[in-house]
């Protein structure tokens, strides 16, 4: 069953897909109910009815089939050995795999198994596991009995979702019609632990899963989802604008919020900005703003800088009859970078991040450069290269960051001749300051390496000209020009 949320004010032909949709999903139930045979029984007694008829149907089908019982056995015991200690994060995982599985019984991907996310990543092998389980245990049949259930939770939820985009796209002065090629997609899911939010971005594509429980459906999450897919577009339409804010990355490193933020600032600007409206739309915000001021200090406090500045430019917005996407971009442009980094550094962040409205709401699809280098980091030289070469093959991705990690693979598995032409090459066709900059201290240390001073200098020159101002970059440069590179003991 698939609702669409939209608001059909134009003609049917120049209307666009609908801001977003209600659906079920029987790879989504299958994989939960395949977690709940495996043990997991995070707040069961306080679930829907229905996720305790599930489990027993399961039950009775194991007890009737030993072809079922083994293939259980098997999943079960690669549920147990990648089960993560905290009940909400293991959910998390299967979640993320479960939205880039097809429908059964297949469960093919829809995307390239390298091109997964980290924690869908680690669970690939579940999936032949599950393929059996769905069959054995006859999980079709079991699906098909309850669809009509899960049918009503989406009819449930329907006039409250409407109402919340209705609301959001009034205070934003958003068009009414559509968003042309893009999709919100809202599933309920009484298989998970109940009020459980996941929140996943793929390319255009936004996805929450929301399990349904006594409390109702919390529109905080759901709002703050929707306000990712509405407001991103507005950030990378902007990207050359906001790529001028980086420097004020370098004030955050210390704050608690995730790396994600820390290392794009279209996102942490994205959830600066977020968080204002959430603090300007509080309850009673308009008359007395002391909550919201609250609200506002703790968002700063946690790495989003940029909120306080949305904060007071949502109170002129409000007055002015321009809407979001017209004043975005003017606002980008007044951000005082200076000004911005200066008060950034002044603030003592929090020691632990406040546990997110929704968690994953940002975390966008990994790209294959992320995953080379994450196996780089482990160790495993021939998968960060075999990753990095595809992305050069495709030419799907940053070719200099490509070229960095095989160079670095290289030095790495000591092959120094490869290593220098891959650096090379990344000066070559390299924009990014700090790629740039560690490409030059490379380089620098295999002149030296080679005892050729004079050209080993030279690179840790252009490293330090190089623009990336981070204290290990600098560091590792100026080290170099004050004596040549020697490897560490033990990497002779």
């Amino acid at each position: 069953m698939c609702l669409p949320l939209g608001f059909p004010a134009l003609p049917a032909a120049a209307q666009s897909t609908p801001k977003a949709s209600l659906e079920t999903s029987e790879t989504l139930f299958s994989v939960l109910t395949a977690m709940n045979s495996c043990g997991y029984d995070q707040d069961l007694a306080a679930s829907e009815p229905v996720r305790t008829q599930v489990r027993n149907e399961v039950l009775a089908a194991l007890r009737s089939s030993e072809a079922a019982r083994l293939a259980q056995t098997q999943m079960c015991g690669f549920y147990r050995d990648h089960q993560q200690p905290d009940a909400t994060r293991d959910l998390s995982q299967y979640i993320s795999l479960a939205l880039y599985l097809g429908a059964p019984p297949a469960f093919d991907f829809s995307i390239r198994e390298a091109d997964l996310p980290p924690d869908a990543s680690r669970l690939i092998g579940f999936v032949p596991l599950l393929q059996h389980f769905y069959d054995s245990a006859k999980l079709h049949d079991i699906w098909m009995k309850h669809k009509p259930q899960y049918d009503g939770y989406l009819q449930a939820l329907h006039p409250v979702v409407a109402d919340m985009i209705l609301k959001t796209d009034y205070y934003l002065k958003l068009p009414i019609s559509g968003y042309l090629g893009r999709r919100l997609a809202i599933y309920a899911e009484p298989m998970a632990a109940p009020g459980q939010s996941n929140a996943r971005n793929f390319g255009s594509d936004y996805y929450l899963v929301r399990s349904p429980g006594s409390a109702g459906l919390k529109i905080d999450a759901l709002r703050h989802t929707y306000l990712h897919f509405v407001l991103e577009p507005l950030a990378y339409k902007h990207y050359n604008t906001i790529k001028l804010l980086e420097p004020i990355l370098y004030e955050v490193r210390s704050a608690p919020m995730d790396n994600e933020y820390k290392n794009d600032a279209a996102l942490m600007v994205t959830e600066s900005l977020i968080r204002a409206i959430e603090a300007r739309t509080l309850p009673g915000s308009r008359t007395d703003e002391s909550a919201a001021l609250d609200s506002v200090n703790t968002s700063m406090k946690q790495g989003f800088v940029l909120t306080d500045y949305f904060y007071r430019s949502l109170r002129d917005f409000e007055k002015s009859p321009a809407g979001i996407e017209v004043v975005y971009g003017d606002w980008i442009h007044a951000i005082d970078v200076g000004a911005a980094r200066k008060r950034a550094s002044q603030i003592e962040f929090s020691k632990q991040m406040q546990p997110e409205v929704l968690r994953a709401v940002v975390k966008r699809r990994a790209d294959v450069l992320d995953l080379a280098e994450d196996r780089l980091s482990t160790g495993d030289t021939a998968a960060a290269q075999r990753m990095a070469q595809q992305v050069l093959d495709d030419h799907s991705e940053d070719p200099a960051r490509a070229l960095f990690i095989m160079a670095r693979a290289a030095t790495r598995n000591r092959d120094m001749k490869n290593a220098q032409s891959y650096f090379e090459r990344t000066l070559q066709v390299g924009r990014e300051p700090r790629i740039l900059a560690w490409t030059h201290i490379y380089l620098g240390r295999i002149f030296d390496l080679q005892q050729n001073r004079e050209s080993a200098l030279a690179h840790y020159r252009a490293a330090l000209e190089a623009g990336d101002p981070t204290p290990d970059t600098t560091t590792a440069a100026q080290r170099g020009l004050q004596l040549p590179y020697a490897p560490p003991a033990g990497n002779q």
